[in-house]
């Protein structure tokens, strides 16, 4: 019985060209679901009976091409064989249009990722809108998998393997321009010439896009497999291959099958089916869904800003006000005098030089870049960003000067990294308009901001934030103002245990591999050398008054010293042009108790932030920690790891943990609240946007019991806390002011998760299957 057409739409012109328009009903968006393949391959009969001239694919909706497969299906697969059924589907119907005896275009016009990109590698020809909206790509590998229904095979038949397998390895997306260099598209047009173009190749055919010559070479047999070998190495750089194997699968198909189409096809389809029914893959799936989930929070549409201001042109200030100018939006940047402006406007120059291919971008992005010593742009900003450092008088003397000047609708914003709003909000005759808008650094390359609120905060002001984030290509995490926000308090007790075993005698590159082992981006102690160590003490500093977190006495030796970290040439570690001088024959001591210690530490802080209500629900909290300190994406998030591990065992080893190393690694409240399924205080936690969209969840991973048994410690414990420094509610404002007014000038560069980075963002952070 054939499917009922409703996603597609059909007609042919007076050329005898089939336009083929896919326009996915109840969804802005185009995807691959069963669906629609179904009514692809029902046309596909009629197609066949009668061929037209030609067949040009084509989307119907403004957003873009094709998205990619449905990733909500992946999750309904329970066994490799219903998976290989599902991809050999997939590629039989691709292979089906790669057949056809006409010619086929695909007529691509804003984004076209994976099952998309896949499906007009089928097609004879690709024809792509020379437009900043149009991305081309294979991201697959960020959920875990790689391409199935062909696009493996495909595109390392017609593209050089550096740079088609450099694409499908990173997952990036490539510009229409890009797309056309490499040979992926055949032509890149601008709009009023685009259906024309495709129109031409349609019926002209001219010869089809084949492997240049370089690339034939390097695909031969021993070559192949070098470079294959080569590229394994880069990866394990950043992707090892126990925690992310699907890199590693893609290049075993190409470099074993490379030159037997059939069979390459077969093992692209086993490969991918082997894969995606791995833990990780839910769990990278999951990822992608809380990433949806942000990136659906407000209403982008309900604010249009057009100006920023930015107080502080230091790293954090400057590199906000770079972004923002990069983002399209006409930025003045303040600072006291001209002289502090010049390296903020050199970060700028390097920025726009690395993100902005032509002259004419960069100049335009540096002309929206404006110097302003007196500030006159606080009058016409619709933002205003304060981001100078972390001392409250000097902010209070900010506010104090900007606010009579600004427009009554403009957004007030501090990028604090630690000082709770309600402090900060005490000079101002509106104390509700100040909102938190806390970047990490690098600000080009973290994807997460926390839009901080108090209980009093204008919800209009924090709609106005969420949207102004979402403007600029970030995402956006609503977070309670507390000391440290989330992501600074859930990191700082895992550098301290760090700092706590150093002072052991545990050598750097010991701790530092316990936590990449585990999954983390970056070592605990490189981070803070990477960060600076006065600002991991500042931001202690401030915790600690709040928390009781005990600080490490080696750390003030460091900075007492002058070793402030990288930026200084030496910290924990030694730097030799900018890289971290190791000790090889370092001894490792107990992997496995150092990799506890940090990581219960961490686990522990994030149940409790949890059960205080910091943000709203635990998938809120995972998608915090995971787009602002890199923690293990195939892992899903801290509370989706401990479910997976089963509370009950997570809080057995805090014990454990706390009856040999003292109070610290007492289990807190809001373990009972995870295992109950209550995820937040419904009275504390910031509302959520009524226009959000609440992303379906993948299915929770089976319980595991977490391993209790542990070797003799060789190194003398670490002091038990006072037990006069339990833990406070960080709800309290009279703790919260004690916090604060203790806090210290500090540098300009804020936040001890600074360094942070997560494998699987890039800026935008945009993966589809």
């Amino acid at each position: 019985m054939s499917p009922n057409i409703v996603d597609w739409k059909s007609h042919r012109d007076d050329d005898g060209i089939l336009w083929l328009v896919l326009d996915k009903q109840d969804s802005d968006t185009n995807t691959l679901s069963v669906s629609v393949l179904e009514q692809l391959d029902a046309l596909l009969d009629e197609i066949e009976k009668d061929l037209p001239k030609a067949v040009i694919f084509r989307s119907g909706k403004q957003s873009g091409f094709i998205a990619g497969a449905d990733v909500n299906e992946f999750l309904e697969v329970t066994s490799t064989q219903e998976a290989l059924i599902m991809i050999k589907r997939g590629q039989t119907l691709f292979s089906r249009i790669e057949a056809l005896e006409c010619a086929t275009v695909a007529l691509i016009e804003g984004f076209c990722m994976g099952g998309g990109t896949e499906l007009a590698l089928a097609c004879d020809y690709r024809v792509a809108l020379d437009d900043r909206r149009t991305k081309i790509g294979l991201p697959e590998v960020k959920l875990g998998i790689h391409p199935a229904y062909g696009g493996v095979v495909r595109a390392t038949a017609i593209v050089n393997p550096i740079h088609s397998l450099e694409m499908m390895l990173s997952g990036r997306a490539l510009s229409a321009r890009r797309a056309k260099a490499i040979g992926l598209v055949d032509a890149a047009q601008p709009e009023r010439q685009v259906e024309r173009a495709a129109r031409q190749i349609a019926t002209r055919k001219p010869k089809k896009q084949s492997m240049p010559l370089a690339g034939n070479a390097l695909s031969l047999p021993g070559i192949r497999h070098l470079l294959a070998a080569y590229m394994k190495n880069q990866v394990a750089k950043k992707a090892p291959r126990q925690h992310y194997p699907a890199p590693y699968a893609i290049l075993d198909v190409w470099a074993n099958y490379y030159g037997s189409r059939k069979r390459m096809m077969e093992e692209e389809a086993n490969s991918v089916a082997r894969l995606i029914q791995g833990d990780k893959v839910r769990n990278l799936i999951r990822v992608f869904f809380l990433q949806q989930r942000l990136k659906g929070l407000g209403d982008k549409k309900a604010f249009a800003p057009r100006h920023v201001h930015v107080i502080g042109a230091g790293t954090m200030g400057g590199d906000i006000a770079a972004w923002c100018a990069l983002r399209g939006f006409g930025v003045t940047l303040q600072d006291r005098e001209a002289k502090y402006l010049g390296n903020a406007f050199k970060r700028a120059h390097q920025l726009y030089g690395k993100r902005l291919k032509s002259p004419a971008e960069r100049n335009a992005a540096l002309d929206r870049l404006i110097p302003d010593v007196p500030g006159d742009g606080v009058r016409r900003a619709d933002v205003v960003i304060e981001a100078i450092f972390e001392n409250v008088e000097a902010k209070h003397a900010i506010y104090a000067d900007i606010a009579p000047r600004m427009r009554p609708d403009a957004v007030l914003a501090t990028n604090t990294s630690s000082i709770p709003l309600e402090t900060l909000a005490t000079v101002l005759d509106e104390p509700d308009r100040l909102v938190g808008i806390h970047f990490f650094n690098p600000v080009a390359m973290m994807p997460l901001v926390e839009i901080v609120q108090t209980g009093s905060s204008s919800e209009r002001a924090v709609q106005q934030a969420i949207a102004f984030t979402q403007h600029i290509g970030k995402l956006p995490l609503p977070v309670r103002s507390s000391p440290g926000f989330l992501v600074n308090r859930i990191l700082m007790p895992y550098l301290v245990e760090a700092f706590l075993l150093y002072d052991e005698g545990v050598p750097a590159e010991a701790i530092d591999k316990a936590a990449t082992d585990f999954g983390m981006p970056m070592g605990p102690v490189e981070l803070a050398d990477t960060v600076g160590l006065d600002i991991c003490q500042s931001v202690a500093d401030n915790l600690s008054q709040a928390f009781g977190i005990d600080l490490p006495k080696g750390l003030k030796r460091f900075v007492d010293a002058g070793k402030l970290g990288k930026k200084s040439g030496e910290g924990f570690y030694r730097y030799k042009n900018g890289k971290a001088v190791r000790d090889r024959d370092a001894d490792l001591g107990d992997q496995k108790l150092i990799q506890q210690r940090l990581i219960y530490r961490f686990l522990n802080e994030a149940a409790a932030c949890l059960d205080e209500g910091i943000v709203a629900d635990r998938d809120l909290l995972d998608a915090g920690i995971i787009f602002g300190t890199g923690f293990a994406p195939f892992r899903g998030g801290p509370m989706n790891y401990c479910l997976e591990l089963g509370v009950d065992a997570v809080v057995q080893t805090l014990g454990e943990l706390e009856t040999r190393y003292g109070e610290r690694f007492k289990a807190v409240k809001g373990w009972a609240k995870l295992k109950s399924g209550k995820s937040a205080t419904t009275k504390s936690a910031p509302e959520e946007s009524a226009s959000a969209t609440a992303a379906a969840k993948p299915k929770a991973g089976k319980s595991k019991q977490a391993a209790t048994g542990k070797k003799a410690a060789k190194r003398k414990r670490a002091a038990p806390r006072a037990k006069s420094a339990k833990r406070k509610s960080a709800s309290k404002a009279t703790r919260k002011s004690q916090a604060t007014e203790a806090a210290k000038p500090t540098s300009d560069v804020e936040g001890a998760s600074d360094a942070g980075r997560s494998p699987t963002a890039d800026g935008t952070g945009d993966a589809k299957a």
